[in-house]
């Protein structure tokens, strides 16, 4: 699989061992950096290239990572067509992939140990989306805001 890698500076280390341990699983990742340790980068610029690496290849996943992520998903999803998700765990992770159809993962390197981020990559990678009506009907109903701007109309009940 091929798979769009960005970070920052809080997470320049927890890139480097995902990224050895995507390439060591058989996956094609590229590495959209940082690619030295800079206390003052800036997220965007290396998140956004991830996310549209992704946004460009239908088949691709990737990964943000960052201190905290919360930061690193927010600009991934800036992209369109792009759907991250801030995982703390590999049950996220999956949920993410299976009810969401999250092409980006986001990670935050301070708040989850090496062997931890390394599990919620493998559990990303592994699920598919599950196609199930109701998931893919509310996926359609963001794909369709994100290009039209049009809210979904309000149930019954809420009127």
């Amino acid at each position: 699989m091929r798979i769009h890698v960005g970070a920052d500076h809080a997470a320049l280390e927890a890139k480097t061992a995902l990224i050895d341990h995507l390439r060591q699983a058989g996956h094609d990742v590229t590495d959209h950096g940082p690619f030295v340790y800079d206390a003052e980068d800036d997220y965007p610029v290396f998140c956004l290239r991830a996310a549209e690496a992704v946004a460009a290849d239908d088949d691709a996943l990737g990964f943000v990572l960052g201190g905290s992520g919360n930061g690193e998903q927010m600009a991934a999803n800036k992209v369109a067509g792009v759907r991250a998700a801030l995982c703390y765990g590999p049950e996220l992770a999956q949920l993410a992939r299976e009810h969401n159809d999250a092409r980006i993962c986001s990670i935050g390197g301070r708040f989850t140990t090496p062997e931890e981020s390394l599990a919620i990559a493998d559990a990303f990678v592994a699920t598919p989306f599950s196609g199930v009506e109701r998931h893919a009907r509310r996926i359609a109903m963001l794909d369709r805001y994100e290009a039209t701007g049009e809210l979904p109309d309000l149930p019954d009940s809420a009127r």
